[in-house]
């Protein structure tokens, strides 16, 4: 039964949510809550049929749902109480949580509230794909849902959208319940992902079309066919009975917005300092909510390391910050850049560092400049989505005035 007050309340029972569960209770927090919408905690992984998951959290080779399983048990078996059906409607001061569940509406105390609720694809609303409105247009997470969790086959020949991770992912998919994709469709002149994923759609003889736009769907009831432009303006029609619109991925921060948390425009997510803690006493974020998107692995990693940082908040350990640094991007090309916020001074032992993403492909300097001038300086070299990561151990503490900007310069193309 859920309590009326707990001393962490965690929203969002996917890999981050339990891995910070966890980690709290083996810090010996005793009153832990992980509270998730859905019929059944795990997250994203729940619903991958397929592998690799696992290696960094069991050291061994998973297949999701198993994946998500050994994360609810080892939560389960340290104590961390699951709440599922149970939907978290509003952030209130205190802090305090508004909730949607079985037995009604209800509100949670919490000393602290770690906020782990993942991201979502965008839609093809969201994308403004022309045409008609049929069935047959789904994302990826909606296809994983009815091939592994209801056993159905929405279609046969469907067109896939998107080249990043989640889309080959959707090709595993399609193999797992007998589908053949006639076509996977890439608007840049490279697929998104890291280019050895190209071998899977030619091995499986998957026509790759990139700098490729799907401009619009057809079918009155269900999907007949998709318009298709090149980059040279030429269009072509083809036939199929689906759409799986796939990644453009955006932090599920609904929470964020209709609370009092800020909303950083560049990530998508909420504001945050290396810990983890947004501006807002008593708020946390971890996860795939910081930003779009990171592995299952990546994301436990990070929730461990909340449940850390919730643990030595609760103890005393973690101390107000005495001073604040805005991280600033003065390049155009960067997409964000994770955390927002530096707190000095840092936590003994600490080793942060900034993540980066890009728009574009890039090569050149990236430098780190303080009040003083430059502080750190390193190669560049990304393509685009990809996870740059920039040390901070051994300056950060060093650090003076009140931000930190990070330039580019471009080597010559």
């Amino acid at each position: 039964m859920l309590p009326a007050e707990v001393e962490v309340a965690i929203v969002g029972g996917g890999p981050a949510g339990l891995a910070a569960a966890t980690r709290l209770k083996e810090r010996g927090i005793d009153s832990v809550a992980v509270l998730d919408r859905e019929p059944a905690a795990g997250g994203i992984p729940r619903h991958c049929g397929h592998y690799p998951f696992g290696l960094r959290e069991f050291h061994r080779l998973l297949r999701g749902p198993d994946y998500a399983r050994r994360l609810v048990t080892r939560a389960a078996s340290a104590g961390v109480a699951l709440h599922c059906d149970t939907t978290v409607v509003a952030l209130e001061p205190g802090p305090r949580l508004l909730l949607s569940t079985p037995a009604g509406e209800r509100r949670l105390a919490a000393r602290q509230v770690l906020l782990a609720t993942g991201v979502r694809e965008t839609s093809r609303a969201a994308r403004f794909i022309g045409g008609q409105r049929p069935l047959g247009v789904v994302s990826t997470g909606a296809l994983q849902s009815l091939v592994y969790l209801a056993g159905r086959r929405p279609f046969r020949r469907p067109v896939i959208l998107g080249t990043e991770l989640v889309s080959f992912s959707a090709i595993l998919t399609c193999r797992h319940a007998g589908i053949r994709p006639v076509a996977m469709v890439e608007p840049n002149p490279r697929i998104t992902a890291r280019a050895l994923a190209a071998g899977l759609p030619r091995a499986l003889g998957i026509p790759l079309h990139l700098a490729t736009e799907l401009v619009a769907i057809h079918g009155s009831k269900r999907v007949e066919g998709v318009t298709l432009r090149r980059a040279d303006g030429s269009t072509r029609e083809l036939e199929t009975d689906g759409v799986i619109v796939t990644g453009a991925f955006t932090p599920e921060a609904t929470l964020v917005r209709l609370g009092p948390l800020a909303l950083d425009p560049g990530s998508g997510g909420p504001v945050v300092d290396q810990y983890g803690r947004c501006p807002h006493p008593g708020f946390f974020a971890a996860g795939n909510l910081l930003r779009p998107v990171e592995t299952a692995g990546w994301s436990w990693q990070e929730g461990v390391a909340a449940g850390d940082a919730l643990a030595d908040s609760l103890t005393g350990r973690l101390a107000p910050a005495e001073r604040l640094l805005r991280v600033v991007a003065d390049h155009p090309a960067v997409k964000l850049a994770l955390p927002q916020r530096l707190a000095l001074p840092a936590r003994a032992g600490d080793r942060p560092h900034l993540q980066l993403r890009l728009k574009r492909a890039l090569r050149g300097r990236l430098k780190l400049r303080d009040a003083t001038g430059v502080v750190r300086e390193q190669a560049l070299d990304s393509l685009p989505e990809r996870r740059i990561l920039v040390p901070l151990a051994g300056f950060m503490d060093r650090l003076a005035g009140d931000t930190l900007t990070l330039s580019i310069d471009e080597a010559a193309p």
